[in-house]
This record gives structure tokens, C-alpha cells and sequence, in this order.
């Protein structure tokens, strides 16, 4: 990778022979009174980048820039450490201004205020993948079943909201309405497009994204915290007329920007990359890879010399942690870490309604729908938890960490294979998962690769029923890669037994639940 001067007064690529490049002149400045507009006294910030998403201009010491742009791609700028923007008409942050047509050179200036100053460095992100919403309907469940309890909670005292992709359901014109929902919680909102956003019939992958540019600007995006800095990469790559129609890669123009801007970024902050596209393949034994690994390797390459670095993507709407190796091209001097978030809409809310009329919405894997939380310390160090969209109340089964699944009732004396069942949503393979019974010894809990009991359960419900339980049944249990089993004793005394579960997360220690079995003595010995 060639290297670029972070201190250069304008850093310009080889623009794209398809189409002629537009000029863009501006300044980024001090907004001290707030009204967006540069007044006497409001002086330039320099050294700010701003960008196209493929060449990258830096601000001089007025705070002017002048950029050689594609005519198709929004003008972002790259928000500093130590500053915040100001807010769009739609509640989204005004981080960027959107391409004109016309000969005439393009004027986009961009307002910045001082952050407070006694503000620690530490940063809490929200987190949502495929809200995924296909009518006003599925909005309203976005805002009760998501935002609403968010809202009512504060917002979990995040500063900062990113959301992974499929924002809609192929349903493009609902941005709007979505966006009014999530823009509630009043905190700054950064978007990935996903597979689900791009424009209904586009014939090319450049040109598929309109829709979504018009709404939340560029799809590759950067921004800056004093703790970590975020990438956002559209991944997604149309293939028209082909199956699948898409796959997971990254475009020229995305490299271009990436050669540029990563070499100006601090290694000692943590480097957030979100993408909707998992980075490792999730094809089926026999299929094509779902993600170009000449792309990732390239990636990885540019990624190598971050020590502290996290990828957040979407899609599966399931959960697992993945820690990318050498068989997948990562030579870093730790695994790379791939959170792959859960989504907002879960199965895409599917499943049977409950009493407000919100469809049960758990994936296929068993995890419930609803959002993650990345807490960033100050030193770069970076907690994940996942968060339920909302828990029955008053089940010590159905904790936000697990749910626990058993019999209600075994004969005692029984053989004994028989079992309760943990499903540790932030679970990986060397997750301590421990159970006991009756208040006796810990015993560790087998972690197995098979389909979640308690939907398997849902699924035969849903084949028992005579009439539709929802609009969408729920989706067929899949294999889940964190679940664990546990055998339930049955030579103990008659009656109930309670079984408590613990799991010790990586991030934030302990965690429990607990469910209950009955030991019952057969009315007759069996003939």
C-alpha cells in the first residue's frame, strides 16, 4: 500500500473515466453561534478531510477546501475528534451535501462546534442491523418494539447510532418514515446500505444506490471520536440478471478512498468498520462465496497494522462472533473480530403477535430480535451486549443474556437424556457456560450445533394450528452457534427442582437465568 502525507493540502486520485469530474469548493468552520451559516468571528478549521468516497481533500489553514468529485457521489466531510455537526431538517447529522447538476463549480460548507471539553473520550454506540421494514405496519413495530423502549430508557446514554443495512425492505419510499422513527432518540444516525436498499429495477451497481444517497448521503463514510473511528462501506455488489443478484465486495472507488484515508488515521483509537455483508462466507457447502475474497484480502491488507480493530455487520439475521485467521487472508498479529449483530426486525417480524400486537420476531437461531450496544472506552478497548427488544417480565428464563429451555415434567428414575438448554446470545465457542440443580455443584454445560428447542417448539406449533398465528410463521430453527446442553437429573426426590444457568461473558462477567423441571413417580410400574 503506497502511503499517503496526512498533511497534505489536497489529496487527488485518478478520476474515473466514466465520467467527468465536478469541482467543489467550501469551508469547514466553527459554527460558535450555531446557526449554520459562517458569520465574522466564525473562523475556518484546518486540517479537516472531505471527501467524494473514492479522493479526498484536506482543509487549509482557513478552513477552505476544493475537491475534484464524481458528479454522482455526495460530498461528506469526515467529522473531527473534539466536534460535533449539526442537525438536518430530518434529524440525521448535516455531515454532507448531495451532487448538483450544472457547470458551474459546486459550494458546500460544512458547520462544526466544539464538542464539550469536559467530556470524557469513552463513546456508547447503538447498534441495529435490517430494521428491514416492508409498510407503515412493520414501522410501527420498529418504533414500539425498538425505539420506543430506547427512548424511554435515554437512549442507553449512547452518543452515536449506527444502523447495518436493509433499512427497508425493498420498499425504498418508506426512508421517510423510518427515518422520523429513529431520529427520536436524538442522537447522531450513520447508515449502510444493504442488499434490501438498493433502487427497485437498477441495472447496474453503480447507479443503484439513488434512493438511498438522496436519503443519507454517501455509502462509503468515515467519522472520527476521540476513542475510534468508524468506516461504513457499502459491501454490496450488484450482479443484474444474475443468481444470486448480489455478492459481498467492495468497488474501486471504495479502495481508492480507503489507500488515502486510512493512512491518516490514529492507530491507537479502535477502528470500527461496518458493513452489511459479513466479511467471512456463510455460502452452503457447493454455492458461490457470498463475499469476493480477493476483495477481503485486499481489505485486510489495508486493515493489517490496526491493532485495535472491529468489524460490525448485518444480513444473516442471526447472531455469532467470527474471528478471521490467515485461511481468510487476516495476518494481523491478533484474530480480526466480526460481530455479526442480530437484526432489529429479527425474523423479519415474523412469528405470532402478543398481547400489543408485536410479532414474536425471534430468528431462526433462536436470538430475539432487537439491538446491540459497543461501549468504547477511552484507550480504544471496546464491551458488546446484546439487548432484547423487550423481555417478558418477571421469567428468570428469558434474561437479556439467554433463554433456557426444559421439560416440565419427567419421570423420576428415568434414563436420564433428557436436558436444559441455554441459548448465550453473545455466546462463542469458548463462552463457560455452567449449570447446577437443586442449589448443588456447577457442572459445565456441553455446547452443541443443533436447532434452538423453543423454536423448534414454536415450528410445531405453527404446523398444529388450524388457522394463521400471524401474518408470517415463524422461520424454521435453524442451528444455532451458541447453545449449550445441560442433563437434567432424575434420580432425585419427586417434585420441582429449580436449575439455575450461568454463563461468564467476555465482556461483562456473570450472567444468569434460571428455569424449573418436576420429578414425577409413574402411577404403575410399566407392564
Amino acid at each position: 500500500m503506497t502511503r499517503v502525507r496526512p498533511l497534505a493540502l489536497l489529496l487527488l486520485l485518478a478520476a474515473s473515466a466514466a465520467a467527468p469530474a465536478a469541482e467543489w469548493q467550501g469551508r469547514v468552520f466553527d459554527d460558535r453561534d450555531g446557526d449554520g451559516v459562517q458569520a465574522p468571528g466564525e473562523p475556518g478549521v484546518p486540517g479537516v478531510r472531505v471527501s467524494d468516497g473514492r479522493t479526498l481533500a484536506l482543509t487549509d489553514g482557513e478552513g477552505r477546501y476544493r475537491l475534484q468529485a464524481r458528479p454522482d457521489a455526495p460530498v461528506f466531510v469526515v467529522k473531527p475528534a473534539g466536534w460535533r455537526l449539526p442537525t438536518r431538517a430530518d434529524g440525521l447529522p448535516a455531515a454532507w451535501h448531495a451532487q448538483r447538476t450544472g457547470p458551474e463549480p459546486r459550494v458546500g460548507d460544512f458547520a462544526l462546534r466544539r464538542d464539550d471539553p469536559d467530556r470524557d473520550a469513552a463513546r456508547s454506540v447503538l447498534v441495529f442491523a435490517d430494521p428491514q421494514v416492508k409498510s407503515p405496519l412493520d414501522v410501527d413495530y420498529y418504533a414500539r418494539d425498538i425505539v420506543a423502549p430506547l427512548h424511554a430508557a435515554g437512549g442507553m446514554g449512547a452518543d452515536l447510532g449506527i444502523s447495518l443495512g436493509d433499512i427497508v425492505d425493498d420498499v425504498v419510499g418508506l426512508y421517510p418514515e423510518i427515518n422520523a422513527v429513529t431520529t427520536r432518540l436524538g442522537l447522531p444516525w450513520l447508515h449502510v446500505p444493504g442488499n434490501h436498499d438498493v433502487d427497485p429495477g437498477a441495472a447496474a451497481d453503480g447507479a443503484s444506490l439513488s434512493a438511498f444517497r438522496a436519503s443519507y448521503g454517501p455509502d462509503t463514510f468515515a467519522w472520527e471520536e476521540g476513542a475510534a473511528t468508524f468506516l461504513l462501506l457499502d459491501d454490496v455488489v450488484l450482479l443484474p440478471g444474475q443468481r444470486p443478484a448480489y455478492v459481498g465486495g467492495l468497488r474501486e472507488d471504495q479502495f481508492a478512498f480507503l489507500e488515502a484515508w486510512l493512512p491518516t488515521v490514529p492507530k491507537d483509537r479502535l477502528l470500527v468498520v461496518g458493513v452489511h455483508i459479513p466479511l467471512f462466507d456463510t455460502a452452503a457447502p457447493g454455492r458461490a462465496p457470498t463475499f469476493r475474497a480477493a476483495d477481503r484480502e485486499r481489505l485486510f491488507a489495508l486493515l493489517r497494522d490496526f491493532p485495535k480493530a472491529l468489524v460490525l455487520s448485518g444480513h444473516r439475521h442471526t447472531q455469532r462472533h467470527h474471528r478471521h485467521g490467515a485461511a481468510e487472508g487476516w495476518h494481523g498479529a491478533a484474530p480480526l473480530h466480526e460481530f455479526n449483530v442480530g437484526a432489529a426486525s429479527g425474523a423479519f417480524w415474523s412469528g405470532a403477535p402478543d398481547a400489543e400486537g408485536i410479532p414474536d420476531a425471534t430468528m431462526a437461531d433462536g436470538t430475539p430480535n432487537g439491538h446491540a450496544l459497543l461501549e468504547i472506552d477511552a484507550d480504544g478497548g471496546y464491551r458488546l451486549s446484546w439487548h432484547p427488544a423487550r423481555l417478558p417480565p418477571d421469567d428468570p428464563a428469558r434474561t437479556r443474556a439467554m433463554h433456557l429451555h426444559a421439560p416440565r415434567v419427567l419421570r423420576r428414575g428415568a434414563y436420564p437424556a433428557w436436558a436444559v438448554y441455554a441459548n448465550v446470545y453473545m455466546g462463542e465457542a469458548d463462552t463457560r457456560v455452567e449449570y447446577r440443580v437443586g442449589g448443588g455443584d456447577w457442572r459445565p454445560m456441553a455446547r452443541i450445533e443443533r436447532a434452538d428447542p423453543w423454536l423448534t417448539a414454536e415450528n410445531a406449533r405453527d404446523d398444529e394450528a388450524a388457522a394463521l398465528r400471524g401474518y408470517d410463521r415463524s422461520p424454521e430453527a435453524e442451528p444455532s452457534a451458541h447453545l449449550w446442553r445441560g442433563v437434567l437429573p432424575t434420580d432425585l426426590e419427586p417434585g420441582e427442582h429449580l436449575v439455575d444457568v450461568r454463563a461468564f461473558d467476555r465482556w461483562h462477567g456473570e450472567q444468569r437465568g434460571s428455569t424449573r423441571y418436576r420429578l414425577q413417580d409413574a402411577p404403575q410400574d410399566r407392564p
